[in-house]
């Protein structure tokens, strides 16, 4: 099993949190986690990275179980061609999705982080994802038969999914999500 190592430093992390937040925390209040390997699509994983990105762990638990009940979508906003456009609750990204499977692994994640958290003593409910990578995986090379001997490739990618949280003090936890809704 190829395992990835990480794509940030705590250094980096510490640097990170100074720069968006303008708080000093020590490699102490740093927790990780890692899923290896999930058969997920990339292209949507690195979607829901990007959105969870600076939620705490209860509102990106909370959103992710929203979007598998099909409540709230996640913006798309990479990868966006030939997408349909849908009613969001929000202002200026009209491509949304319900990345189901998507957002099922990331909640493995999550709570791996949770307990990382909880494990090195933190205070879960200021822990902010600071960070939120997504790597590919090694690919499942399979075969579908075809007429007269041949054969056509049935390959499937996997995705690792990385997580790195930060405590940050009270004052400095996001009350609120990052979405603008739209005024009615």
């Amino acid at each position: 099993m190829s395992r990835i190592d990480w794509s940030v430093k705590p250094e980096g992390i510490i640097k990170r949190v100074k720069e968006t937040y303008g708080v000093e925390v020590s490699g102490d209040q740093i927790a990780k986690a890692l899923g290896y390997e999930y058969r997920i699509s990339w292209k949507k994983a690195v979607e829901v990275a990007r959105f969870i990105r600076g939620f705490t762990i209860k509102q990106a638990e909370d959103y992710l179980n929203k979007v598998i009940k099909g409540e709230l979508p996640v913006p798309i906003r990479r990868f966006t061609k030939k997408q349909a456009h849908h009613t969001t609750p929000w202002e200026g990204w009209p491509v949304a999705k319900w990345p189901v499977k998507v957002a099922k692994a990331y909640l493995e994640v999550l709570k791996n982080l949770e307990n990382n958290a909880t494990y090195r003593g933190l205070n879960v409910d200021n822990v902010v994802i600071v960070h939120a990578a997504v790597h590919k995986g090694r690919k499942i090379r399979n075969y579908m038969p075809r007429a007269f001997g041949r054969s056509t490739p049935w390959f499937q990618d996997t995705v690792s999914i990385e997580l790195v949280g930060v405590e940050l003090p009270a004052d400095n936890v996001p009350k609120h999500l990052k979405l603008k809704p739209k005024p009615y």
